[in-house]
């Protein structure tokens, strides 16, 4: 099982490029299955959570080819409209080809979802969404039995902002009979990315980007090209990554107007930055201030990037107060931090973090989900000695070659068998 190696006490300068967004991919490319004949992406990051969708919309009956950060995906008529648990069970994503195979095909078989264990992520949400749209639905032996002969449009409001349930519903909706409003939808850019494909498909939808989605269903989607938008999160964590590190390190190839939550945050704890229309450089701090974060759903502090702040919040001076409210057991790195040298208190959904600017120490970790990894990098680029980070294959679903991007900033980091 692969090791990192980090070398903590070197500070990052340089520039370095984000790769497309995994949390964008992801729902476009399950949005293939709407539409027969090939479809075109670029800048589609090699990750292990991509390499898992294809192998379902392989098993399903597609074709998929990667050139580069090229992706095709040729959807034929589907062999199958079951999403088998071997391979559901890698990716809680999986839970998204419900919704286009269900509205295309009038029947899905999906095997309910594993992935992170960063808490419960019910699909109840999802599946309220499909039944408000004429679906039934039964549970039989950890599998979801939808069908509806075609699905019909209606007002459907989430209980809870879910950007998932948008996801899936929204999906649905596009090739069903009527108008469809989603009230009380998630406002991610990841949706909006999604929501402009969907558009290039022949789908028509308004209010993308707002709590209000309106969907007018179509007869049928034709299959178009699309660039996949910037990975805010990877940004979010170069950034802190040069700003830990008391680093100069500018970060291209983003979107700035995703991450004003995250530079908000930063500057008010002391740090420099200055941001262009796709790029942002965090200048050299040789201390900064501890702040206050809450996450929720986007514009607000994004929640994936909770971990990785509280690395930055380790080494400030002064006491900061992290309540993550997207989540419910988010808190899986603090005991990881506190093997550092980190003086984190969880209490449930809040960690009362008392910095230390004199830095971390070395030793090693254990990463248990994908940001939790992340965080765990990070603080060892500013520990004391050499931090072995394990289990980072977590690392590899949702983050592009990132030893090799922190490496080209002058970090000492290394993988080890």
């Amino acid at each position: 099982m692969d090791k990192m190696l980090v070398t903590g006490g070197l500070s990052l300068r340089g520039t370095v490029q984000t790769s497309g967004a995994k949390n964008a991919a992801l729902p476009i490319l399950f949005s293939t299955l709407l539409a027969d004949g090939e479809h075109v992406f670029r800048n589609v990051p090699d990750l292990k959570d991509i390499e898992s969708t294809a192998k379902l919309l392989e098993s399903l009956g597609c074709e998929t080819r990667r050139e580069g950060d090229v992706f095709r995906v040729k959807v034929n008529k589907l062999k199958s409209i079951e999403a088998h648990y071997d391979l559901v069970r890698k990716m809680r994503a999986s839970i998204l080809c419900l919704g286009p195979i269900l509205s295309k095909y009038g029947e899905a078989v999906v095997s309910m979802p594993g992935g992170c264990a960063i808490g419960t992520r019910p699909i109840d949400l999802h599946l309220e969404g499909m039944k408000a749209l004429g679906a039934e639905i039964t549970l039989k032996e950890g599998y979801v039995h939808a069908a509806a002969k075609r699905l019909v449009g209606g007002t459907i409001l989430f209980e809870t902002c879910t950007v998932g349930g948008t996801e899936n519903v929204m999906m649905a909706a596009t090739l069903a009979s009527g108008k469809t409003i989603l009230e009380n939808a998630a406002k991610e850019p990841e949706i909006v990315d999604l929501a402009e494909y969907l558009i290039k498909m022949g789908a028509k939808i308004s209010g993308h980007g707002t709590s209000i989605i309106t969907i007018e269903g179509v007869d049928q989607l034709r299959p178009s090209e699309h660039t996949i938008m910037a990975d805010r999160i990877e940004a979010g964590t170069l950034l802190i990554a040069g700003a830990i590190t008391k680093g100069e390190v500018t970060v291209e190839k983003c979107r700035p107007q995703h991450l004003e939550a995250l530079i908000l945050k930063m500057r008010e704890a002391g740090f420099k930055i200055e941001t262009e229309k796709t790029a942002m450089t965090v200048f050299k701090a040789s201390a900064w201030d501890a702040v206050d974060i809450t996450t929720a759903p986007h514009p607000l502090f994004p929640t994936d990037l909770q971990a990785q702040f509280m690395a930055l919040m380790s080494v400030a001076n002064g006491t900061s107060v992290i309540s993550e409210t997207i989540f419910e057991n988010r808190f899986m790195h603090v005991n990881e931090l506190i093997r550092l040298g980190a003086d984190i208190t969880p209490k449930t959904r809040v960690a009362v973090v008392r910095g230390k600017p004199d830095g971390l120490t070395a030793a090693p970790v254990m990463a248990t989900d994908l940001r939790a990894s992340a965080s765990l990098v990070l603080a060892g680029l500013v520990a004391k000695g050499e931090t072995m980070v394990n289990r980072i294959y977590h690392l590899d679903r949702g983050y592009e070659n990132l030893e090799a991007k922190l490496s080209s900033l002058g970090a000492k980091i290394r993988r080890s068998e």
